[in-house]
């Protein structure tokens, strides 16, 4: 009796230990977040570049996320994604605090007033056709998170602009897959103490501004924009972080290369959008014909020289923007149809890069293809953008038409694959000038106290075939212009990626910490086999409902028959 009595206590005192161990566990559970990361893509790891970021924080970031409440799976999914980020976030700096809020909850009147605020902001809502056992009806979901630090606050939109023909899987695991970048991006911009300089170049025809004051407004909320002329000056000052050539229509003096040769020496960043051939669409649409013409810009010893080489060519895509052309005429007013333009290429992302990871598709104008040069020094050249399998090449001199429309396109002729359309070149840059500076020359900088250097640090540069990748539709009179990347042909007013491609281009070449890298984050998508799965549903059930029970009976039957035989003694 003695001895039940000394095992029963014993036993009690092990389960008020073990009690109490899962008690302590808890409570330091509650103050410290860990996780171990047991993923093959490690997509619950921040990014180096992103914890030491957290870690230099020392002042408070609250981030509001619009995105409470009841959804469909999908936007289920993203919610949880980004409460797991955000916390991850947390447990690398006290300094962030975040919270979750529903803009649909409270009166009529309130969530008017709401969706108005919102709106003034510049956030607009996602509308959602939601189905239940009642019927369906309409919610509008705000998938944005608003990062406030001090005074200052940005918008993060979470869910990523996708390719309509791609998956809506796909879709969300991009969006998913860039909630470390986009925030770890904010939180850099809103600390930032300086605003980086970014230069458009003028003075040889390149875009007004209206052309492009889209991109322009966009690229003013985070740096400082201004316009030079090559022309009037010596030099291009160090403080410039990157310079902007888009379209120049004009020639290029040696002076003016000169300056911008001497400025990528000294570690200097260049965003080169160029027009290979002169192509007036206005001509063509007035005539049904045109022969495009080499621009002469007096620019391609200088891009070859640093490792590409944009050819007298344009690129025609089966995959392409659309243009409305005159099929017949009723009454007075003309007939018009939207047809697939095969000089306007969708072109798609060519790498992993994160520049273009996860992009939509970019709209390109008489785009040429670019090739790839081997130099003197180190220079890593990515393809950023190319056209699709279904492309193909023409040179000149020949004459482009309307009279391809009157025959269907044969997929046969479209066979050259993908044609690169940008390109990213990294690394030490050869001069232009090497072995060409003349005594004179070299006086003459010498009495400005400019130091020639014949190779450049480590910088970078990127080169696009096509000088309207940055225009949008505008009206030079009101001053008014419509989005980048809208095609206003299109009835469902189709937008494409490239406002987001030349923010992701600026971004990269800004960067100096690494925090782009967290784009290349790649989380792997599982799909279900739906059609396995029908397939095999019985099976599966039957295994889920049984497999528990025989467990629990089998476990039941040996606890039962341990202890039988242990107090049987």
């Amino acid at each position: 009796m003695k001895q039940f009595k000394k095992s029963k206590g014993r036993a009690l005192l092990n389960y008020t230990l073990l009690l109490g161990i899962l008690v302590l566990v808890n409570i330091i559970g509650s103050y410290y977040y860990g996780q171990i990361d047991l993923t093959e893509e490690k997509r619950f790891t921040l990014t180096k570049a992103t914890k030491e970021l957290l870690h230099k924080m020392d002042n408070d970031v609250t981030v509001e996320v619009l995105l409470d409440g009841e959804f469909p799976v999908g936007f289920k999914r993203l919610q949880k994604a980004t409460k797991e980020i955000l916390q991850d976030f947390r447990s690398h700096s006290p300094y962030i605090h975040y919270y979750f809020n529903d803009p649909n909850v409270g009166t009529v009147e309130e969530i008017n007033e709401t969706r108005k605020a919102l709106a003034e902001r510049g956030i607009s809502p996602i509308r959602l056709m939601i189905k239940d056992k009642t019927g369906s009806s309409e919610k509008q979901i705000y998938p944005v998170a608003i990062v406030h630090y001090g005074s200052r606050a940005m918008l993060v939109n979470l869910l990523e602009n996708s390719n309509p023909s791609l998956n809506p899987e796909i879709a969300l695991n991009n969006s998913i897959s860039l909630l470390e970048y986009k925030f770890a991006s904010a939180i850099q911009k809103l600390q930032a103490k300086t605003k980086p300089n970014i230069v458009f170049v003028q003075g040889h025809g390149e875009l007004p501004l209206v052309a492009f004051k889209d991109l322009e407004q966009s690229l003013s909320i985070n740096a400082e924009v201004s316009f030079i002329n090559l022309d009037t000056i010596i030099a291009l000052p160090k403080q410039i972080d990157i310079v902007m050539i888009a379209k120049p229509q004009g020639a290029f003096s040696e002076k003016e290369k000169f300056v911008l040769d001497q400025y990528i020496m000294n570690g200097g960043k260049v965003v080169w959008m160029i027009d290979k051939l002169v192509v007036s669409l206005d001509s063509l649409g007035r005539t049904g014909k045109y022969v495009p013409y080499d621009y002469q810009l007096n620019l391609d010893d200088q891009l070859f020289k640093y490792g590409v080489r944009i050819q007298p060519n344009m690129v025609l895509d089966m995959e392409c923007a659309r243009i409305p052309l005159r099929v017949g005429q009723v009454g007075n007013a003309p007939q018009l149809d939207l047809f697939p333009f095969y000089y306007w290429p969708l072109a798609s992302p060519a790498s992993t890069h994160p520049i273009v990871k996860s992009l939509d598709r970019v709209w390109m104008r008489f785009g040429s293809t670019i090739d790839t040069i081997k130099t003197r020094t180190p220079v890593k050249k990515t393809t950023l953008l190319a056209s699709s399998k279904y492309s193909r090449k023409q040179f000149i001199p020949t004459e482009i038409s309307f009279e391809i429309y009157h025959e269907a396109p044969k997929p046969e002729k479209f066979n050259k694959g993908p044609q690169p359309m940008a390109v990213l070149l990294e690394g030490s840059f050869p001069s232009l000038y090497k072995d060409r500076v003349t005594h004179k020359m070299q006086a003459g900088l010498d009495s400005l106290k400019i130091v020639y250097k014949s190779q450049s640090v480590s910088t970078q540069m990127v080169v696009i075939s096509d000088g309207d990748v940055i225009r949008n539709d505008a009206n030079a009179r009101s001053n008014s212009y419509q989005p980048l990347g809208l095609n206003r042909y299109e009835k469902s007013g189709v937008t494409y990626a490239n406002k987001d491609f030349m923010l992701n281009v600026v971004e990269y070449l800004l960067e100096d910490n690494g925090i782009i890298s967290a784009r290349s984050k790649d989380v792997k998508l599982r799909l279900l086999d739906t059609v396995k799965a029908e397939k095999e549903k019985t099976k599966w059930q039957l295994l889920n409902i049984l497999l528990p029970l025989i467990l629990l009976f089998v476990g039941g039957f040996f606890f039962n028959f341990i202890r039988k035989r242990r107090f049987a003694r």
